[in-house]
This record gives structure tokens, C-alpha cells and sequence, in this order.
């Protein structure tokens, strides 16, 4: 039977069983059945998308105990939304011309602990990053340039100065606080808001298990509102990041279904199957196990399988490749003396098909 649509093993791609997690490069999480109907309703009509977001933001408030929110193409693009809209405002020739910020404020502040890969997404607006260790070097590098105060969640207890002063200066001072919580957990009530940021960004396509191209931005509405404008479908720097009608409201429908989920029914069947998984390494003699408990992202509890690679003969890469390259195709993280199965993200009747394979690997060896 011929299918009226192309499948990934007709283009010679293979699918994976995800024990890693919502990581982007093997297409972070699958959208929850909820989420796929209301993207199939919102393509079927056209709408306003100023109207839309004016709407969908309202209602992202509503269930988020927040002011207001938006939904942008991805938690990096709203990373850059936010920061144009403190470098240009809503003012059109400013937003037309970033990222040239010439007579423009556009220095953020941040901790050498709170920088990663993704602060590219704020630099790309032409701000200029200023790093200080301590609330003394912050309220020194405050000044007439400054934009933006920007905190890495998952460094939050990391850095010397803490979220509270970052907060307190920033508000001392009229400057923004935007805290990137990208595979964070959206919890009502927020953290981040109630300790007085300005703008929290996450992944809608994490554990929100929403459109994977889209993000979720839960804040002021004055600063959001600008960040939308400086954003597509609007001409400004973030015109390429189209979070379309379809994205908009399959966040949305994540969102209604992130209140209505059982979460404690969900991490007891994480854990089960992990069982599932650790029983079959431990049968081999020379395996044991240990369960890390997550921080900030990537919330689930993750088996960590050990063993000494000289005794059983193999090492975790080989097994992490063994585990990739066989049927069914399975991916995992490795660590220094073992492999970690993180349940996260695998999907019901997944846990015997990784604990047999991974059985039969670790047997010829053990």
C-alpha cells in the first residue's frame, strides 16, 4: 500500500528511540496528541497574527500566573527578541537597523558562569556583552549603555552574584532581567517571576512537548509586546523567525495541557522504566547502577549504568555505538566509567525494546 506522504526510512533516514533527552539535534520531544490537533485546526483558516498573539498572550498569562506571554520560534529566537526590543524599543528606524546599534544602548551584563553557546542569539541584535563576578562589579558596569541583564537558569545558583541582586540592581536602575530557562520547567507559580525578572524564555518543544520550532516567553507585556515587534511577521532583525499560526496555537494547547497533566504519574513511570532497563544490565556480572537526580533542566531522573571497561572488554563509547548503529537505533550519553539512560523522552513500550538490545550487547561482552 502506497502512502500519499514521504516517511523518514523512504528518504533513508532512520528514527531512534530518544534516551538522551529534549535535545534539538535528535528533534528534542514529540508533541503531545493535543498539540498535533490544534496545529491541524489552526491551518485549515487564516487569522490576524496580531490578533492572534494579542489573544494567545492573554491566555498564556492566564494559565502561566503570569502578566503576559508570547510564542516565538524557538526559546534562542525569543533570547533575540528580547534583546532587541531592549536595544531598539518599538522605535522603526532602530528596529531597522539593528544590528547596528550606533547611538544605541547595548551592553548586556552577565556572569562568566552564565555564558554558553546560545548567548549568540544576543549578540547576533549587536549587543555587546559585559561579564562581572561580583555585585560590585555590577553596580559599576551599570551605565548608559546598558540593555539587558541576562541569566543563564541553569547557572543561577552558580555565579557570585545572586538572582536577587541581579534583580535589585536592575530594577534600581531601569534595566531589564531576562532569564534563559530553555529546557526548564514552566511551574506555576514561576521562580523567575516571582523573583522579579522582567522576561523568563523556555523551549516549547522540551518538556512542554509542544511544536519543536517554537518557544514560550512569560513576562511584562510592555517588554513582550516589543519583542513580538521586533519580531517576524513584522520587518525588524527577527523578520527570519517566523513562529507561524500553526506553532502559535500548538504552544498554546501545550501550555492548557501542561496544567492537566499528572506529573507525579509521569516520573513514577519514568522510573519504572528505568527498572525495566537497569534489570537488564545488571544481569550481566560486573554492571551496577546509580540514579541522578536532574537540577534545573532536563527534569527526570537518569540511570547511570558502570563497569569496568578492561573487565567486561568494552568500553562506553562501544557500547553507545553499538547501541546506535543496531536495530532498533538507540541514543544515549556516555560518561567516564559507563552509559546514562535518561527515560525523559522515550515513549510507552519503548523500555523492553533499549533493555533487550542493551542486554544482548553487554552479554557478549560480560
Amino acid at each position: 500500500m502506497s502512502l500519499d506522504f514521504p516517511t523518514y526510512e523512504s528518504i533513508g533516514v532512520r528514527p531512534l528511540i530518544n534516551c538522551r533527552g529534549t535535545y534539538t539535534i535528535i528533534s528534542g520531544s514529540l508533541i503531545l496528541p493535543e498539540v498535533r490537533q490544534a496545529m491541524v485546526e489552526a491551518s485549515k483558516r487564516y487569522v490576524h497574527m496580531d490578533e492572534l498573539m494579542a489573544g494567545v498572550g492573554q491566555r498564556l498569562g492566564q494559565l502561566m500566573g503570569a502578566e503576559f506571554g508570547i510564542v516565538t520560534n524557538g526559546c534562542a529566537a525569543a533570547l533575540c527578541h528580547i534583546t532587541a526590543a531592549c536595544i531598539a524599543g518599538n522605535e522603526i528606524e532602530k528596529m531597522r537597523r539593528l544590528p547596528d546599534t550606533a547611538g544605541m544602548k547595548n551592553e548586556v551584563i552577565t556572569q562568566p558562569s552564565h555564558r554558553h553557546i546560545y548567548d549568540h542569539a544576543i549578540r547576533m541584535t549587536g549587543a555587546k556583552m559585559v561579564e562581572v563576578k561580583s555585585v560590585a562589579e555590577l553596580e559599576a558596569a551599570v551605565g548608559e549603555r546598558t540593555a539587558m541583564i541576562a541569566v543563564f537558569g541553569d547557572a543561577v545558583d552558580r555565579g557570585e552574584v545572586s538572582l536577587a541582586d541581579l534583580v535589585r540592581v536592575g530594577k534600581k536602575h531601569g534595566v531589564p532581567v531576562l532569564v534563559d530557562a530553555a529546557a526548564e520547567r514552566p511551574d506555576v507559580p514561576n521562580f523567575y517571576l516571582q523573583s522579579g525578572v522582567d522576561a523568563v524564555a523556555y523551549s516549547g518543544g522540551k518538556c512542554l512537548r509542544g511544536p519543536q520550532a517554537s518557544g514560550l516567553v512569560l513576562g511584562r507585556r510592555d517588554l513582550l509586546w516589543t519583542a513580538f515587534m521586533n519580531s517576524a511577521p513584522h520587518h525588524a532583525l527577527g523578520r527570519p523567525m517566523k513562529a507561524g499560526k500553526e506553532e502559535v496555537m500548538g504552544l498554546l494547547a501545550a501550555v492548557e495541557m501542561w496544567g492537566k497533566r499528572d506529573h507525579k504519574a509521569e516520573w513514577k513511570e519514568w522510573e519504572r522504566r528505568l527498572a525495566v532497563i537497569e534489570a537488564a544490565a545488571t544481569a550481566v556480572k560486573g554492571v551496577t547502577t546509580s540514579v541522578s537526580q536532574p537540577g534545573r533542566s532536563n527534569v527526570a531522573p537518569v540511570l547511570l549504568l558502570h563497569w569496568d571497561a578492561k573487565a567486561l572488554g568494552l568500553t562506553p563509547e562501544e557500547v553507545q555505538k553499538q547501541l546506535s548503529e543496531g536495530e532498533p537505533r538507540i541514543e544515549v550519553f556516555t560518561h567516564h566509567d559507563g552509559v546514562n539512560f535518561n527515560p525523559y523522552m522515550m515513549e510507552p513500550g519503548e523500555e523492553p525494546k533499549v533493555a533487550k538490545r542493551l542486554g544482548e550487547i553487554l552479554a557478549k561482552k560480560g
